[in-house]
């Protein structure tokens, strides 16, 4: 007899979107395909212990990572076996609370995006003069426990799925020197089943809140970062002091730098203020340029990519060294960085692709550079650049950028 019921297929179904989104291997040091390697004995234990109630998850892989806007993140690395666990969790927790969830709550949902959260306020920008930028200061880190488990169990009727919510919650932090830390708060970002808790939590911490107290300014939030949209500064001002208290009763803070008054200045909009831009999500808003069907120019309030996620992808290229790729062919190469090129411009060419025009002439720079060390009788910058003009202008379709006509023009 077994404690709980969870059928084998879904921990195969598990497995499966758990291969899907790769991943490194946790303490364990086991990597997706050791483990798949001897996947229907590790599948067997997993839905063994879990069906039985003695899975207890292993302590959390702690790695730093690089943030955009300076300093360091910690993630929360599980296991391959603990990820497909958790993702047996999600697929059962994620029918229950999405269905609630608030329209303009946009991170971690299937059918919803980043480009959708950025399209809505793009629009709601034009029509309210003022927003209100928030960005929670270490959400995922800062999560409180008791009242996250209040909310699962409103939803959560499932006996199994509450027992290994809480062990996940309360599974260590490993550090890199072995060191075992207890966590009483937080649930582990890169954890599989933590973006759906902490969207729960948000939704009753922030998005019912705005619903009951503020109905009349509407929102949209991703994750942690979200911006509110005001008709005057006043409004704005109490529902900065408003939103601040709510945060504390939800012992979180809103980060002192991420939050600010934004004025949504453009032609129409003649008012001062010290604030006229703001970034969401990779993007920067603010009055720019803007040519009309019939040839005007007007100034309107609006996304292009922000100056830090160029600076991002300059230094990823930077970091690609393609100069030392000399070992390739041209198509080579291209298999290579096209997966990351067609990224950038499909997420930051959504809005004024053009924008990107100086970070993707970077990156002919370093394919000159790669002709240069590939081919002794085309060293010099201009013979370089003269080949990869010529190729761009033969084969268009060999780098995702070429096809926007950005070229080397050599000069």
């Amino acid at each position: 007899m077994r404690s709980y019921e969870i059928p084998k297929k879904v921990v195969l179904e598990a497995f499966k979107k758990v291969k899907e989104n790769r991943g490194a291997e946790g303490i364990d040091e086991v990597s997706l395909e050791e483990f798949e390697a001897d996947l229907d004995n590790n599948l067997y234990k997993i839905w063994n212990r879990m069906t039985s109630g003695s899975y207890f998850p292993p302590p959390v892989k702690a790695i730093e990572i690089e943030k955009k806007s300076g300093g360091k993140r910690v993630l929360g690395i599980p296991t391959v076996g603990d990820r497909v666990a958790q993702m047996v969790a999600k697929i059962y927790l994620n029918p229950l609370v999405d269905p609630y969830f608030h329209k303009d709550s946009y991170g971690y949902r299937e059918g919803k995006s980043a480009i959708d959260a950025l399209e809505v306020t793009r629009q709601r920008c034009w029509q309210y003069d003022w927003v209100l930028e928030f960005d929670i200061k270490g959400l995922f880190d800062n999560i409180d426990h008791e009242l996250l488990m209040r909310a699962v169990k409103k939803h959560v009727k499932i006996p199994w799925l509450i027992l290994y919510i809480e062990r996940w919650l309360k599974a260590p932090f490993m550090q890199a020197n072995g060191r075992v830390e207890e966590r009483s708060k937080g649930t582990p970002q890169g954890g599989v089943i933590s973006p759906v808790l902490a969207n729960l939590f948000m939704h009753y911490a922030f998005d019912k809140w705005m619903e009951r107290t503020h109905p009349d300014k509407p929102f949209a939030r991703y994750a942690d970062d979200g911006v509110i949209h005001c008709r005057t500064l006043e409004e704005a001002r109490l529902l900065l002091e408003s939103l601040k208290e709510r945060m504390e009763e939800c012992k979180l803070k809103l980060h002192p730098e991420k939050t600010r008054i934004v004025y949504c200045k453009d032609d129409k909009r003649k008012g001062e203020y010290p604030n006229t831009s703001f970034d969401f999500l990779g993007y920067t808003f603010r009055v720019r340029s803007c040519k009309a069907r019939n040839g005007r120019i007007f100034y309107s309030f609006t996304p292009a990519v922000s100056e830090q996620a160029k600076k991002a992808m300059r230094q990823k290229i930077r970091r690609m060294r393609l100069q030392t790729k000399s070992y390739l062919s041209i198509e080579e190469l291209s298999e290579r960085i096209n997966p990351v090129i067609r990224g950038w411009i499909n997420y930051y060419g959504h809005f004024r692709r053009f924008e990107m025009y100086t970070v993707l002439s970077q990156l002919n720079k370093a394919l000159v550079q790669w002709v240069r060390n590939k081919y002794k009788k085309r060293r010099g910058r201009t013979k370089a650049g003269k080949w990869l003009e010529t190729l761009a202008r033969r084969e268009p379709r060999l780098f995702v950028h070429w096809t926007m006509g950005i070229f080397y023009t050599a000069g």
